[in-house]
C-alpha cells in the first residue's frame, strides 16, 4: 500500500483554483472575440506593459533581434534544431500514404495531409523559453504547414531576441510579441491585423492551458499541456542528491509545477528530503522551487516494483525520471506518461532543451489518451475510395442497401439501390424501402 511522506495540495483546492482561472479566460476570450485587436492591445498592455503599434514583427525588426544574439547562442539554437528536425523527419517517414484493393474493384486508402496553418505559443513569463520555438515551430514545418505563426510575450519591454532567433530559424511565417490568453486568443479568433489558424500548438501556464481548453473545437490544438510535471521513479541503487536535483530543478518552471518522488526505499525518500531542503538553500531559483515544492510536492513509498507502476500510471505525469537499477521495467510496464528519462545519464533538462524529442507534454493526466507533441499531430489522416467495376459496386450495395434498412435509413439504402439497380440488374438482392 503505498504511503505519502510528503502530500501536495488537496483536490479540492485545486477544483478552485481551476475554476477561478476558467472565469478569467472566458473573459478574455470573450474580449478578443468582440473587440479583436483593440482588445489585443487593452490585454497585453494590462500584464506585459507592451502596447506596440503592431504585434508583428517586420523583416527588419527581426533581422535586428538577430543581430543582438551572440554567435556562440545562435549555434546553440541551430544545433538543437537540427535535433529537434533529424527525429522529427524520422517520424513522419513513419507516417505512410496507404492505397489498398480490399476486394475486386474496391479501392481504399488514406492520405496525410499537413494541417494549412497553425499558431505556435512560445512562453515566455518568468523565462524566455527559447526551446519552444525548436519543438513547436520546427516540427510544424517537418510536418508540412505552410503557415506557422508563433507568439511569445516581450521581454524586458521588447521581443526576447533569442527567442525571436528561435522562430525565425526554425521557419516561421509570421512573428508576433504578444504574450498570455490574448495570444492564443488572436491567433485562434483571429483581428483586424492577425488572420485566425487552424490550429494552436505550445505550452504554457495555467491561463494559456485553459485558453487553448475553451478554444478547442474552434480551432485543434495539439493537447492540453498546463504547467509542467514531474516524477522521479528511484530505488535504493539512486542517491539523494541526484533525486532532489531532477526535482528541483523542474519546480523552478513556476509555483504550480507538481513534482513527485516514488520509491521502495524509505532511505532514500528521507535523504531525498533532507538535500532538497540543503539544494533551496543554494539553488539561484529556490523562491520559485520552493513554493512548488511545499505547495505541489509529494514523496510516495511503495512496497514493490509493481506498486511503483500501478502509482505512476495512476499519477499520468508529464515527465517521469527512472533512476532505477532496470529502468527498461518501467518503460516495458508504464502506460501513463508524456515522456519517459531512463537511466541516470539522461535527465528532464535534456528532453526539455536539446536532445531532440518534444518537450511539448500532455499534463494534468491527459497522458492516460495521449501523448506528447509529435510531426504527426500537424498530419491528418484521411480516407478516401474507389470503386472501379459494376460488379464491386452492385457487391457491395446490396450489403449497404440491407444494413441500411436494418437501421432504418430508407434514403441511405436507396443511395445504395441504384447503383444495384445500374450496375447490377436484378441479379442482386437488395432491400426497397416499400419492403
Amino acid at each position: 500500500m503505498p504511503r505519502y511522506l510528503k502530500h501536495g495540495k488537496n483536490a479540492e483546492d485545486v477544483a478552485l483554483d481551476d475554476a477561478k482561472t476558467r472565469e478569467t479566460v472566458e473573459g478574455i476570450l470573450a474580449e478578443v472575440s468582440a473587440r479583436g485587436d483593440a482588445a489585443a492591445r487593452e490585454l497585453s498592455a494590462r500584464f506585459d506593459n507592451w502596447s506596440p503599434e503592431a504585434f508583428r514583427l517586420s523583416d527588419s525588426e527581426i533581422e535586428a533581434a538577430l543581430s543582438k544574439v551572440a554567435k556562440r547562442d545562435l549555434d546553440d539554437i541551430r544545433f538543437a534544431q537540427a535535433q529537434v528536425r533529424n527525429f522529427a523527419e524520422k517520424q513522419k517517414a513513419c507516417l505512410q500514404d496507404l492505397e489498398v484493393e480490399t476486394m475486386p474493384g474496391v479501392i481504399l486508402g488514406h492520405k496525410n495531409i499537413p494541417v494549412n496553418s497553425v499558431g505556435c505559443y512560445v512562453p515566455g513569463g518568468k523565462y524566455p523559453m527559447v526551446a519552444s520555438a525548436h519543438m513547436s515551430v520546427v516540427t510544424a514545418k517537418v510536418a508540412g504547414v505552410k503557415r506557422v505563426v508563433a507568439s511569445a510575450p516581450p521581454h524586458e519591454g521588447g521581443p526576447h531576441p533569442a527567442i525571436v532567433a528561435a522562430m525565425h530559424l526554425g521557419g516561421a511565417d509570421e512573428i508576433l510579441v504578444l504574450g498570455g490568453v490574448q495570444a492564443v486568443a488572436a491567433m485562434a479568433l483571429g483581428t483586424e491585423s492577425i488572420d485566425p489558424v487552424d490550429m494552436l500548438v505550445g505550452p504554457g501556464n495555467m491561463f494559456v492551458a485553459e485558453a487553448k481548453r475553451q478554444l478547442y473545437g474552434r480551432v485543434g490544438i495539439d493537447l492540453f499541456a498546463g504547467p509542467t510535471e514531474t516524477l522521479v521513479i528511484a530505488d535504493e541503487t539512486s542517491d539523494g542528491e541526484i533525486c532532489a536535483t531532477d526535482l528541483l530543478g523542474q519546480a523552478e518552471h513556476g509555483p504550480t509545477s507538481p513534482v513527485a518522488l516514488i520509491t521502495n526505499s524509505e532511505a532514500l525518500a528521507n535523504a531525498t528530503l533532507a538535500e532538497i531542503e540543503r539544494l533551496l538553500e543554494i539553488l539561484p531559483t529556490a523562491e520559485i522551487a520552493r513554493e512548488s515544492w511545499e505547495k505541489y510536492g509529494a514523496i510516495i513509498v511503495c512496497d514493490s516494483l509493481d506498486e511503483m507502476v500501478a502509482e505512476a500510471d495512476r499519477l499520468a505525469y508529464e515527465h517521469v525520471t527512472v533512476l532505477t537499477e532496470n529502468p527498461d521495467y518501467f518503460l516495458d510496464n508504464m502506460t501513463n506518461y508524456g515522456a519517459l528519462f531512463l537511466g541516470p545519464r539522461t535527465t528532464v533538462s535534456y528532453g526539455d532543451k536539446v536532445i531532440g524529442t518534444n518537450h511539448t507534454l500532455p499534463t494534468k493526466k491527459a497522458s492516460r489518451y495521449t501523448g506528447g507533441l509529435w510531426v504527426g499531430k500537424f498530419m491528418k489522416t484521411c480516407t478516401y475510395q474507389k470503386v472501379l467495376t459494376d460488379e464491386a459496386s452492385a457487391e457491395i450495395g446490396a450489403f449497404c442497401s440491407r444494413l441500411c434498412m436494418l437501421e432504418g435509413f430508407a434514403g441511405h439504402a436507396e443511395q445504395a439501390n441504384v447503383r444495384v439497380r445500374r450496375y447490377g440488374g436484378q441479379n442482386v438482392a437488395y432491400a426497397k424501402a416499400a419492403d
